[in-house]
């Protein structure tokens, strides 16, 4: 039975065992799904929270936290297909791309990271301001440092060594110096559409790798809903489209985790904490955060 590195074999009942067989791929299993989320009072936090001292945080930072924090808490949506088995991951990790420049020409930076259980939200914001300056940065990441070299072979050796290593990371043997870098081993890749301006659009899941979700979010914008009176109110909104790889896990769990993501995306105040004890908090992250870089200067 393989073992791997990233994953333990999910305990799971036999017709779920069966699922990769009967769905061999990650998009003959995949299912689409909308959130339109009202963040009428999720900007007001952030608003606060900034006036508190707290530094610049955005909705897409609350989205991250709120989806690590779910897929801790519901880990049955933290597993993955590989090799016709089920695993459960080890660890949360996130992956998402920001633009090194807003150009039509500047390349995508790829930051993967691990979500610690219990983060707090400033924690994550000092840590993430570092990841995507790194990755904005001229140096090459190890990614690119990594593809540099495979891209090297000609084509034929080049298509022999991906499916080399497909076939061994089905067998639980692939290279971690390669796959704890791919930002498609990962529990989730998000794309922060909104940051250039579009809405979120539906996205397939890759083949490659072991990410059995695609959370793409849009740019926050003015829509109709109904509020609790019954009334038609124009409040801010933000589209969450989700893609989601059926064989891990049912559908019921997986909905009522992304009712938990809602709720906590769209009333940061009942799940953070008041605005300006989290900014207090953000303030002593950051300190610690520059304390060794001015002691290394």
């Amino acid at each position: 039975m393989p073992r791997r590195h990233d994953g333990r074999l999910a305990q799971v009942p036999p017709y779920r065992r069966m699922m990769p067989f009967l769905m061999r791929g990650r998009n003959e299993a995949a299912v689409y799904f909308e959130q339109i989320l009202d963040v009428t009072r999720t900007q007001a936090w952030l608003d606060a929270h900034a006036a508190a001292g707290g530094g610049h945080a955005t909705v897409f930072h609350v989205v991250l936290h709120a989806l690590a924090g779910v897929l801790h808490e519901r880990p049955r949506l933290n597993r993955f297909a590989v090799g016709r088995r089920l695993y459960d991951r080890r660890g949360v990790h996130l992956s998402f791309a920001a633009k090194k420049r807003m150009a039509d020409d500047a390349p995508l930076a790829t930051v993967k990271r691990e979500f610690p259980a219990g983060e707090r939200f400033a924690d994550m914001i000092a840590a993430l301001g570092g990841a995507v300056d790194d990755a904005r940065s001229d140096r090459p990441s190890s990614v690119d440092r990594e593809l540099d070299v495979l891209l090297r072979l000609p084509g034929p050796l080049l298509d022999a060594a991906v499916g080399l290593l497909h076939r061994l990371d089905a067998w639980g043997l692939a290279p971690r110096a390669l796959t704890d870098t791919d930002p498609m081993y990962a529990s989730a890749f998000v794309a922060n559409l909104g940051s250039i301006g579009i809405d979120a659009a539906y996205h397939h899941l890759y083949e490659h790798g072991t990410c059995p979700l695609f959370v793409a979010v849009g740019r926050i914008q003015p829509r109709p809903l109904i509020d609790g009176a019954g009334a038609v109110v124009v409040r801010p909104t933000l589209a969450i489209r989700y893609t989601y790889d059926e064989r891990i896990e049912d559908g019921l769990y997986c909905a009522r985790g992304l009712e938990l993501i809602q709720r906590r995306v769209e009333d940061p105040a009942a799940w953070l904490g008041a605005p300006d004890a989290v900014a207090g908090a953000a303030a002593a992250a950051a300190a610690a955060t520059d304390s060794p870089r001015r002691s290394a200067r």
